[in-house]
């Protein structure tokens, strides 16, 4: 039978229990700090993409057994020539063209929608430290894409958190943010703040360093961010929000974010943080992040490990996550491939 691509059903569990171990088996290998992959989410992601993205699974098998897939995201909204991608395989069934098997038929899915753009990411040594090269990069490289931009992963201790630092923090913090109020919600954005969040996850991509890649301002309203919302509500994500509240015009000119997985009640990932332009230099980005946390905290007893990406670049906000002691741990590469 031999080696054989064909897209994931939705409806075939026993294949799509397959692929769930192939994540797991390569989770173990590639990141074995970070907690087991969440099985609600593995399968919402096929299921309930976010809008603005037309979701294609392929899966590998050889002999019929899944040995490796590939994920790929059609952008419909924005950013319509570029495709994200991830592709896994089995550790044990690696280093057998299965992966470029896999590539190739990304590719031609891609050209087939008009596209030219490939966009992945790979496991890293830390920025300046040397290491081996990772499977993930070796096979980027082999492919031909190139390295666009540099993360790190930090990651706070919370059993260690210096809670009267954190309280020191957020008072000075409120001192400087005099006109500023905090407001604080789960999952769901009050009606009077969701376009100005929409707004402010809009602009995002402005904000963030995104070094070489070719990506385009997310085009975010009010509406979409409600079915992102959704989406994430379908994963069984919980959110803890944090926003900042210009008093005198009533605009959510600062926003935070913490979540975590369903089936996760020890480790959490900080999310978005970002302020308005127009409102900087109040110390509201601090602001947000440390009154999250302990929002976060008041909410999630078990919660030990919270883990934040960020652009290796962006020193800002590296400087506001080292205050609350996060710490480097892991660095990835965000490759581009142009066909």
């Amino acid at each position: 039978m031999g080696l054989t691509v064909t897209p994931l059903d939705a409806a075939d569990l026993p294949t799509l229990d397959a692929a769930y171990r192939i994540a797991e088996a390569a989770r173990a290998v590639d990141e074995p700090d970070l907690p087991p992959t969440c099985r609600r989410r593995f399968e919402a992601l096929l299921r309930h993409p976010m809008p603005g993205i037309d979701g294609r699974w392929l899966v590998a098998r050889l002999d019929g057994e899944p040995v490796g897939w590939l994920r790929l995201h059609l952008h419909t909204l924005e950013n319509t020539e570029n495709a994200s991608a991830e592709l896994v395989v089995d550790p044990i069934h690696r280093r057998r063209g299965i992966g470029r098997a896999l590539h190739e038929h990304g590719v031609r899915l891609l050209r087939e929608h008009g596209g030219k753009r490939l966009v992945g990411s790979t496991a890293a040594a830390l920025p300046g430290a040397e290491g081996p090269v990772f499977p993930g990069a070796a096979f980027a490289a082999a492919v031909g894409a190139k390295p666009a931009n540099a993360d790190v992963r930090r990651r706070l201790d919370v059993t260690a958190l210096d809670r009267p630092r954190l309280a020191a923090l957020l008072a000075d913090a409120r001192a400087a943010a005099t006109g500023y109020r905090t407001v604080h919600w789960r999952d769901h954005t009050p009606d009077e703040y969701v376009a100005d969040t929409a707004h402010l996850e809009g602009r995002l991509l402005l904000d963030a360093p995104m070094g070489e890649l070719a990506w385009e301002q997310q085009k975010m309203d009010a509406q979409r961010k409600r079915g992102v919302e959704r989406a994430l509500d379908a994963r069984g994500v919980r959110r803890y929000n944090t926003g900042a509240v210009h008093e005198a015009s009533g605009r959510l000119v600062g926003w935070s974010q913490l979540s975590l997985e369903a089936s996760s009640t020890e480790h959490a990932w900080q999310q978005i943080t970002i302020v308005d332009p127009g409102h900087r230099g109040h110390r509201l980005g601090l602001l947000c992040k440390v009154a999250n946390l302990a929002y976060a905290l008041g909410h999630e007893p078990a919660l030990r490990t919270v883990d934040t990406w960020n652009a290796a670049a962006n020193d800002h906000m590296i400087a506001i996550n080292e205050q609350l002691g996060f710490r480097p741990v892991a660095g990835s590469v965000d490759w581009q491939l142009t066909i």
